[in-house]
């Protein structure tokens, strides 16, 4: 993270922060953040800062998600806080009044995005609930956003308490991970942040079934528009059949270049006779963090089994030692025992799939998980992950994935 450290310092500078010979530390306590779009809607979360282990760390915070953040550096008389994942960061000052103000750094691929950042010390609302809640959204919508790209489907989850409301959205490719706010009068908020997204959702609450004029803030300039209908029963297509093998195939050839710079083969001798699940990801992607956690406890509980995990990697560059150094990062956080191996196709690619894995029709979406038999042939292709934040969909994958790779172990070689 080095290279990435002094290239924040150098944005940081060119942003308009200046360095001073006075060093400075953060107050422990809770802090509400805003980052600041020019259209105004600003971008809401909250963290707490701690001293850990005699260093100070701070926890992101998204609902039941506390994001742990343990890399604070000082330069003069401000601070780098360096986000674990999405080469993200914050590089800012204490003010004479407590709080903070700086910027928000975020690099995508050879692009880099700033934007004004400050954080209020002592302040653990969110958002500001002006008036009781007139309804109560908790439950399941079927939700349709709107945006350049024409129309996409998803299902909102909602947990109301009062006032407080949290909950995700989720999509055929992924969930919008941990959303928090509030319900003020007939009018919702939920924010959300986790270094890579930053996301902001506003509606109004027309009745105890319509949820219309929202408005989805994302980043520095993107926005949607969306609307939801209470819908008990709603669905998603099947996330198993959205990505398949070609006709004539049935098995993965491929040979990437690991991270150790190693090159690692589905068709070593390690993954014969074993059942082989392979991880398509991105160190970008904040539905790739959820499921690597996942998957690196999976891993660690059952290689004994007969169970590997391969993962493959498409960052938004081609370059090897900047994918090297993000997926290094990664990898890390999550304490992966399994190979993450580095295409060199960028995820921007659209000949991604026939550069990397050509007996698939699609990669259209990250996370996608091949599951492999003990004979080599592949058996399933699940699109998507619905992770922590889905609350109980989380648990239904957790105990649908053990049973495919329990009855794949009970198979005949």
């Amino acid at each position: 993270m080095k290279k990435y450290f002094l290239g924040a310092l150098l944005v940081a500078s060119a942003a308009g922060i200046s360095w001073k010979n006075k060093n400075e530390t953060l107050p422990n306590g809770v802090w509400r953040a805003s980052i600041e779009r020019k259209d105004g809607q600003n971008i809401t979360f909250n963290f707490e800062t701690k001293d850990s282990a005699g260093k100070k760390v701070l926890y992101v915070i998204n609902g039941n998600e506390r994001l742990l953040v343990d890399n604070i550096k000082s330069a003069n008389d401000s601070l780098l806080i360096q986000m674990p994942f999405f080469e993200s960061g914050f590089v800012v000052k204490l003010q004479d009044d407590g709080n903070l103000a700086g910027k928000w750094v975020k690099r995508y691929g050879p692009r880099v995005q700033v934007l004004p950042f400050a954080a209020a010390y002592n302040k653990k609302e969110r958002f500001t609930a002006t008036a009781q809640p007139a309804y109560n959204v908790s439950g399941r919508w079927s939700t349709t956003f709107s945006g350049r790209s024409g129309e996409t489907e998803a299902i909102g989850e909602f947990r109301q308490t009062g006032n407080k409301l949290t909950g995700t959205f989720l999509t055929t490719s992924g969930d919008y991970r941990y959303l928090e706010g509030v319900v003020s009068g007939d009018s919702l908020k939920l924010s959300g942040f986790d270094g890579g997204h930053a996301f902001l959702f506003t509606a109004a609450i027309k009745n105890n079934n319509e949820i219309s004029g929202g408005k989805f803030y994302s980043g520095a300039v993107a926005t949607e528009e969306w609307s939801a209908t209470r819908n008990p029963s709603a669905e998603l297509p099947d996330g198993y059949g959205l990505t398949k093998l070609k006709a004539g195939e049935s098995k993965l050839d491929f040979t990437f270049k690991g991270i150790d710079e190693k090159n690692v083969s589905i068709n070593d001798d390690r993954y014969k006779n074993k059942v082989v699940v392979i991880q398509i990801l991105g160190s970008w992607c904040p539905n790739c963090m959820d499921e690597t956690k996942f998957l690196s406890d999976y891993y660690k509980k059952n290689k004994s089994k007969g169970v590997e995990v391969i993962g493959l990697a498409y960052e938004r560059t081609e370059d090897f030692k900047e994918s090297q150094q993000a997926l290094q990062s990664f990898k890390q956080r999550f304490k992966v025992d399994y190979p993450i191996l580095v295409t060199g196709v960028a995820v921007s690619d659209t000949l991604r799939t026939e550069k990397t894995l050509p007996q698939l029709d699609k990669v259209s979406a990250f996370p996608t998980t091949i599951f492999i038999d003990k004979k080599g042939n592949v058996r399933k292709i699940h699109t998507g992950f619905n992770g922590p934040g889905t609350g109980d969909h989380y648990e239904i994958f957790k105990k649908e994935f053990d049973d495919l790779i329990t009855s794949l172990l009970k198979e005949d070689r």
